[in-house]
């Protein structure tokens, strides 16, 4: 006969596994991301959401890599495509388009088009070199992966003036 457990010992066990787990480990805190065929990485805490392409409004007179207004739960989002922002193409507007809603903590309603979502990486076991200023990781199959400066990004006098 198996023995019933009570719900209060179950919470409790649970609780203690969690605290007896060691804390001082880190946690993967990057995304991966496909920009027109090139690997991108970007902190978790940059990010407040992953969503699927949602409808765009086109806003008349902005430059090219803007590709318009989301509407996001009532909220509205500027939609940069990376692609074209990064001057290597364009988002290919296929069903695995995502679009990265920029963190609350930037007070920017900005998103970021992006050609998929490849998943957590832990990079910080990963080669690290300087490309042209920028850093570039090297995973263990020696594929590159670059840095997505979002703060960086959002500082920019090109991002922000989107008007032609």
């Amino acid at each position: 006969m198996s023995k019933r457990l009570n719900l209060r010992e179950f919470q409790q066990n649970l609780i203690d596994r969690i605290q007896a787990k060691d804390m001082s480990v880190e946690r993967v805190s990057t995304l991966g991301v496909q920009i027109d065929g090139r690997n991108w990485l970007v902190d978790i805490e940059d990010i407040g959401e992953v969503l699927t392409l949602p409808q765009l409004t086109s806003v008349p007179f902005t430059k090219p890599w803007f590709r318009g207004v989301a509407n996001v739960r009532g909220n509205l989002y500027g939609v940069a495509d990376m692609a074209t922002y990064e001057h290597s193409g364009a988002a290919s507007g296929d069903v695995n388009n995502r679009v990265l809603l920029v963190a609350e903590r930037h007070a920017f309603n900005a998103a970021l088009l992006v050609d998929r979502v490849l998943g957590l990486r832990d990079a910080r076991r990963w080669r690290q070199s300087e490309v042209a200023g920028q850093i570039e990781y090297r995973d263990e199959q020696g594929t590159p992966w670059h840095k997505l400066d979002v703060s960086g990004l959002l500082e920019q006098a090109e991002f922000l003036q989107i008007g032609v």
